[in-house]
């Protein structure tokens, strides 16, 4: 596996990787509208050059927010790796705290991100509604049957 930034990737298959797994690379979450093909991340390769992960970020002052993070294979270290690399830069950049919102569905990022240090510091009841607004191909409902519908905010100080 190879960690690149996502300035050595064409934009064109950035744009693919997440029309294939989001729908589209528009993200809608209580911070803002994002157009994740245009925002700055990592991606990881596999030995053929294909994205086996991606993490996009925004930096603002001494803030880091990870707006997606995804791995097509799990359990490999890729998301893992992308979100060290994050963190790596984002000290460089003078960032004191990375922060990201997830949805009350995600089970699977509540725990990989608290595995990694990130501690819960909001709820958003009712954000994914508002955002439905924008996005409405949003599901209603995630595959493990849990009703799509509040938002919560993760942080982790890099100090």
């Amino acid at each position: 596996m190879n960690i690149v930034h996502t300035t050595k990737l064409e934009k064109s298959k950035i744009t693919h990787f997440f029309s294939n797994h989001w729908g589209s690379p528009q993200m809608v979450i209580s911070s803002g509208i994002f157009q994740c093909d245009e925002l700055d991340g990592f991606a990881a390769l596999n030995d053929n050059g294909d994205i086996i992960g991606l993490i996009t970020t925004v930096i603002s002052g001494d803030e880091c927010e990870i707006i997606s993070l995804d791995s097509i294979e799990e359990n490999k270290g890729i998301g893992t790796r992308l979100i060290q690399q994050l963190e790596r830069t984002a000290r460089e950049q003078d960032c004191r705290r990375v922060k990201l919102v997830t949805t009350n569905d995600n089970l699977h990022a509540l725990q990989f991100y608290q595995k990694r240090g990130y501690r819960l510091v909001h709820i958003y009841p009712n954000a994914v509604e508002e955002a439905r607004r924008i996005k409405p191909e949003i599901s209603l409902f995630a595959e493990n049957g849990i009703p799509i519908c509040d938002e919560i905010l993760l942080e982790k100080s890099l100090d």
